[in-house]
């Protein structure tokens, strides 16, 4: 029986010959993830599981991002009752303020993932590592806790949606419209349990960058998984991370999909997803009227050097808007540290911007950006539903890099083209 990249992965974890969309199967874990948020729950359920011990402390990876360095005493608590549990069980991949990152940024620079890997993590976007050719996806806490006992999870194997990819962008175009793109195309619901396979020769032209922050949005169009092919790009990434020997697996080539999409990556122009949907998609373009008061760069779809580079090619020489606040939001400690040496920082300072410590902060309305009533802001995070980022008649608008940082020198929803 023919199969798609993603039965195949689930197939070799499950120990199965063959397996196809719909069949419930037990797979193999090769690494169980959590952050402060999400951790706490699952170690209190897992003595439930009648285990003494973690499954393996070498495939576990607690990454507290979200509320650190702590925002209040709720948040000390929680990343506390982290840290208990790492030291007691000896987890290996435990990442303490210093060392900690964005986590779906820092696993795979940290090698964590590799190509042919299952992961589940107890946070949706989990889903990123599907640009290295893993099959990963975000799952509840309890899931978490029972990975972490057993090191095995229960799946229904996802049908696939082919997206053919073809042709390269324009300038200031990335894999942030891209998917907002799609996502606008198909609906926040258009791949609802199913396997999103990237694939085409225009995939040549993404960088790795590009493919996380698609892969890390699949979520947004309700998909289990995102996953692109592995190929030189994706190779050369995991050796210099230092990753594991990868698995590689092919799609055959009459491997059955549920609906097949052809995208001209040329035809791509700078997107923003308006209020309060990711599928709510327009052409930067037409934002030209929309007055915001807050910009935000980073965050574990888009804080990544390259990310950053954009923002500053765009920033160098120029202010950002009075009465705009931008936030500039380094994923990693590493990319922090690089983005420092190259003098990014310089540019973003001498324009107005304020630097933070790598944290998820914003994102989910933590800390590091909340929004009052009425402002708005344009956020190279994932998402903007009702009161994501702050007060529920707030508005957040997201958009890639060039785009925010455009936003941020002129005040207005920009097209980055139009400076």
């Amino acid at each position: 029986m023919p199969m798609t990249m993603t039965e195949k992965i689930l197939a070799a974890a499950s120990k199965e010959r063959e397996v196809h969309p719909g069949q419930l199967i037990m797979a193999d874990l090769d690494m169980v993830l959590g952050n402060d948020i999400t951790s706490p729950v699952a170690i209190k359920e897992f003595p439930k599981f009648g285990r003494k011990n973690v499954f393996d402390k070498d495939r576990i990876a607690l990454v507290p991002d979200h509320f650190t360095p702590n925002k209040d005493i709720k948040a000390a608590e929680q990343c506390a009752c982290v840290r208990q549990f790492a030291k007691s069980e000896n987890i290996t991949n435990y990442f303490e303020v210093g060392r900690v990152g964005i986590e779906h940024a820092l696993l795979p620079e940290q090698g964590l993932v590799t190509a042919g890997d299952v992961v589940i993590g107890a946070d949706s976007h989990t889903c990123t590592y599907g640009a290295l050719g893993a099959f990963s996806t975000g799952v509840g806490s309890t899931d978490m806790a029972a990975g972490m006992a057993i090191g095995k999870a229960w799946f229904k194997v996802p049908p696939t949606i082919l997206f053919r990819l073809h042709g390269s962008f324009r300038p200031f175009v990335s894999g942030k419209d891209l998917i907002l793109h799609i996502i606008g195309m198909i609906g926040v619901d258009g791949a609802l349990y199913k396997a999103m396979e990237f694939t085409g020769e225009g995939v040549s032209s993404l960088s790795m960058d590009d493919r996380f922050t698609v892969s890390n949005m699949a979520i947004e169009a309700g998909a289990k998984n995102g996953i692109f092919p592995v190929d030189g790009k994706t190779l050369l990434y995991l050796k210099e991370s230092g990753a594991k020997e990868p698995r590689i697996y092919q799609s055959d080539p009459d491997a059955e999909y549920e609906k097949v999409i052809d995208i001209n990556l040329g035809d791509i122009v700078p997107t923003v997803s308006y209020p309060h949907l990711p599928e709510n998609t327009h052409p930067a373009s037409e934002g030209s009227s929309i007055k915001i008061d807050q910009v935000v760069i980073g965050s574990c779809t888009n804080g990544r050097l390259s990310d950053l580079r954009a923002a500053s090619s765009i920033l160098k020489g120029r202010k950002v808007a009075d009465g705009v606040r931008c936030i500039i939001i380094p994923a990693t400690q590493k990319i922090w540290k690089e983005a420092m040496h190259e003098g990014l920082f310089d540019i973003f300072v001498d324009a107005g911007c304020v630097v933070s410590t790598p944290t998820c902060g914003p994102c989910l309305g933590g800390y590091m950006g909340i929004l009052g009533k009425g402002e708005r802001c344009v956020s190279t995070t994932n998402r903007n539903f009702v009161g994501r980022m702050g007060h529920t008649e707030s508005e957040v608008y997201l958009a890639s890099p060039y785009t925010a940082a455009a936003s941020a020198v002129t005040g207005f929803i920009t097209a980055p083209e139009a400076l």
